[in-house]
């Protein structure tokens, strides 16, 4: 039996890598240091025999008895209200979280899967975005913190890989949203779903015009799986080319919550916010095979449905 770990396994998108690995057979070792993920995203894999759950920071020295064929090295916070308050961890987990992950990734042999971003990209001069544009990007901004780290982190990848022979793969994960987001994540789903669901005014930040393209958690993780079991090395876009306005998507929202609450404009948060955000999938289509299959009319059906939840546990609803 195939054996992996995943860094960050207990936060949104590494839970549901968990699921998937387990699904697919894979014995699962998580490492995650909690300050953004939660136990609750993987409290019902306990008492699963072929999953370990350890409360470890992956900065640190990192080792795992035993043989390891894979690394998913998903450990960051990564929310846009993160970048201000935990700026060093981010930057450390990026770097030397990193390094040591692909250390080890080096020392059993295993295939190494960083999980990168298409904040690489910064603020795009080019759109949609292609794997090969290099990006606009501000290293010394409050975004610069995780943009850098993550554009680091791609470099040392593939000088391990060029270096040492490791086995990589580079994904370029675009704007994703389901069930087991925080709550108080700061991004546009769920500030958006729990505005709504609470009747509260839905904040648009700027002027609205600025457009994401949505992808549904489910459709993420099987690109992932596609990735990670072909040829490619990467980086290779994974996200939903389907664009929308910030003011489009908050009608969106109230339209899945069936909402009265107004929208609100207010001052963006960070500098540097990109003003366009839209994947070039065709990597991902040719090479692949990979494209999202999940509607935002179903996407978000289920996860309002998980936020409604998540609220009348906190008695806000």
């Amino acid at each position: 039996m195939s054996r992996a770990l995943v860094t960050g396994g207990a936060g949104f998108l590494g839970s549901h890598l968990c699921d998937r690995l387990l699904a697919e057979g894979l014995d699962v070792v998580v490492m995650d240091n909690l300050i953004t993920g939660s136990t609750d995203n993987i409290a019902h894999l306990a008492g699963n025999p072929h999953f370990k759950f350890l409360h470890y920071d992956v900065t640190e020295y990192l080792f795992l008895e035993g043989p390891l064929d894979y690394i998913f090295h998903l450990a960051s916070p990564a929310s846009p209200i993160d970048f201000p308050t935990k700026p060093i961890q981010i930057l450390k987990v990026n770097s030397l979280g990193t390094h040591k992950a692909l250390g080890l990734a080096r020392a059993k042999g295993s295939t190494f899967f960083l999980t990168s971003t298409s904040e690489v990209y910064g603020d795009p001069l080019v759109h949609p975005q292609v794997e090969e544009y290099l990006g606009n990007v501000n290293p010394i901004g409050v975004r610069g913190v995780y943009d850098e780290s993550k554009r680091f982190a791609e470099s040392i990848t593939m000088a391990y890989h060029r270096f040492h022979d490791v086995d990589v793969k580079i994904v370029r994960i675009f704007n994703t949203y389901g069930p087991r987001m925080r709550l108080n994540d700061g991004r546009v789903v769920p500030n958006f779903i729990g505005q709504a669901l609470r009747g509260d005014p839905i904040t648009v930040y700027g002027n609205g015009k600025q457009t994401r393209s949505f992808c549904y958690c489910s459709d993420l993780i099987e690109g992932f799986w596609r990735l990670v079991n072909s040829d490619q090395t990467g980086p290779i876009n994974i996200g939903n080319p389907s664009e929308r306005t910030m003011l489009e998507f908050a009608e969106n929202i109230k339209a899945a919550t069936k909402s009265s609450s107004e929208i609100i404009f207010q001052p963006l948060l960070t500098e540097d916010d990109p003003k366009q955000r839209k994947p070039d999938i065709t990597k991902a289509r040719e090479l692949l095979g990979w494209e999202p299959k999940v509607s935002l009319e179903d996407g978000l059906r289920e996860t309002v449905d998980y936020f409604r939840g998540k609220l009348k546990e906190a008695g806000q609803l």
